[in-house]
This record gives C-alpha cells, structure tokens and sequence, in this order.
C-alpha cells in the first residue's frame, strides 16, 4: 500500500548571525512527533559576517542567501516559499537568536496535525519576561488588540515570531509591510478564514540586543507606526471613516453654536463660524472619500494576493504532502 510521509520545515531568518546560530541550531530538534521527515532552513538575509557559512557547518539542509539586507519580513516571506519548494507539509518559524525554546515545537505543530489549526502562534509569558520593559509589554498587548479589531482573530501574544503553518495556509500568506511579519500574517488569516491556535512557550534568556529596535524609543516609534499601518491596511474605511468623524465634530459644533446666535437674532457677526465649520466638514468628507478609495485598494490587494495563491498553488500542488513511499501491505 502507499502512505504519505509529512515534512516538517524549521526556517530561520538570519542577518549576521553567526555567533548566536550554532546555540539556536543546537537546541533544534531533528525528530518532532508527527512528522516522517524534519529539515532546517535558514534565509541569510544579507549577512557579511559568513552566517550561511556556519549554518553550512552546522547541518542545515536548506540555505536560502538574499543579496543584501532586505528586512525581516522578506526575509520571512522568502523562507515561507522556500520551505514550500522543499515539500513542506508544515513551516515551524523561530528566531536566530534562540529566543523561543525548541522543545514547545511539538506542541506548536500538534493543532495542525490534528487538524485543528491552519496558523499555531507560540504565546510567550509576557508579564514574566523580566527583560521586556513597561512600554514592550504595552505594545505586545496593543498589538493583539489590533490583531483582534482588525480580524477578529484572539491571540494573546500576536507580535511573537514563534508560529507554524499548515502548507495551505502558507501558500495563501503574504506580507506587505517592510518592517515586520507578525501582525499582518495573523490578520490575514482571520480575514480568510484560517482556523488559528496560540499554545504556551518558553523563552530563554536574550543573547544579544534586539536587531529590529535600537532602543525603547525606537521600538515605540516602530510599533507603534506598524499597529497603524496594519489597521489602515485591513480597515481602511473604517479608520479614515473615525478620522473623518473626529474631524466633523468640531465642525458640526461650530454650526450648532452659529446657529443658536442666528435663532437669538444675533447670527450677523458670526458668519465667520460657518467658514471654519465648513472647512472642518469638507475636509471630513475629504478623508471619507479616501477612505472608500482606500477600500478599494485593500480589495484589490485582496485579490492579488489569491492570484499569488493560485499560482503557488498550481505550482507546487495544494493539500499534504506529494512525497509517498510504497510499505508493505
């Protein structure tokens, strides 16, 4: 008879990473419950200090070297397509830095085994993280708000990068934020209906100073510009639609106070409210209008990214895997 064999694909974006690799490499299993078959991926994302070379000597089956640094999103999403080529059945992404602790891979990965889950999020214990600052544990909980505002979807630690995906559901994800992959992956399956899970994880101590941030401010700034740009993406008219609310208030205001002074026969000397009234409404009924444009942009985003489905798909062939071996009957 015949059988399918499962592959699993750990992909790990890297950018000039070749002291912290080897630990990461280290703690990674090669044998994961489930699975037939387990391979390493790394995406050299630009590095110039031979991090492709170390992962060459360390075992990994896959190296994947872009030629010069292009952020960790693409990064990400280069992993993402070539984990896909390789004949992944599922894409377990972690850190360089061996941030995440390898041994919850198997419990990230079993809500997709048992069919549960298209997208699993590793959750980290944010209020026990001693190294996360007051403003990162702030922006980590913001984040999944706007994760479930956006798509509906509820996952408690939605900025974490430690996630598996179900070939499917891979194959429909694309980035287009430069910054970062977190958010916008997990909107996007809310929005098409990827069923999602989040399990706990554990975390080991930081090795080195983040490469996204130079310091909190910078890390504020970020994320805070990524939250925004992400609920415009996926929400467009409902944010310009707020936006032109907030800004016709003070607009409707001055109408209501003019016409309270016209009603007491006192509306002479205050035609000047209706000039600032009416530049505060037009300029509402501006951004409503950029609003429904930017909806339709999102749309067509929308349905670019099915054509990118369909092409992989078609490409690559959906569902399990398409590796068989014969076994006796």
């Amino acid at each position: 008879m015949v059988k399918e064999t499962l592959k699993l694909v750990i992909q790990i974006p890297c950018f000039n990473e070749a002291e912290t690799l080897p630990a990461t490499l280290a703690d990674l299993p090669r044998e994961v419950s489930g699975f037939d078959k387990v391979e390493w991926l790394v995406v050299d994302d630009g590095s110039t200090d031979g991090t492709s070379e170390v992962a060459r000597v360390h075992g990994v089956d896959h190296i994947v070297r872009l030629d010069h640094n292009s952020g960790l999103a693409k990064a990400f999403m280069t992993g993402l397509e070539a984990a896909l080529h390789h004949g992944a059945d599922v894409i377990v992404n972690t850190d360089a830095d061996n941030q995440y602790q390898a041994a919850a891979i198997p419990d990230l990965t079993s809500p997709i085994l048992e069919g549960r889950a298209g997208v699993v999020i590793g959750s980290r214990p944010i209020e026990e993280i001693e190294h996360f600052s007051v403003f990162k544990r702030f922006l980590q909980k913001a984040g999944s708000k706007v994760v479930r505002m956006a798509a509906g979807v509820e996952v408690p630690d939605a900025p974490s990068g430690f996630r598996a995906f179900q070939r499917e559901a891979a194959m429909h994800l694309y980035v287009f934020n430069n910054y970062t992959y977190t958010l916008e992956t997990i909107i996007q399956a809310g929005r098409l209906g990827i069923p999602h899970a989040w399990v706990p994880v554990g975390v080991n101590a930081p090795t080195r100073p983040s490469r996204l941030v130079r310091n909190s401010a910078d890390y504020v700034l970020k994320s805070t510009l990524t939250i925004l740009r992400v609920f415009v993406l996926y929400r467009p008219f409902r944010f310009f639609a707020t936006c032109a609310l907030i800004l016709s208030l003070p607009g409707i205001a001055v109408f209501v106070r003019f016409s309270i002074y016209w009603a007491l026969g006192d509306g002479g000397g205050k035609v000047q409210s209706l000039t600032i009234g009416g530049a505060f409404i037009v300029s509402a009924m501006i951004i409503l209008i950029g609003g429904v444009l930017a909806g339709m942009v999102a749309a067509n985003r929308m349905l670019l990214a099915e054509i990118r489905y369909r092409q992989l798909r078609s490409s690559l062939g959906g569902g399990h895997s398409r590796h068989r071996v014969d076994s006796d009957p």
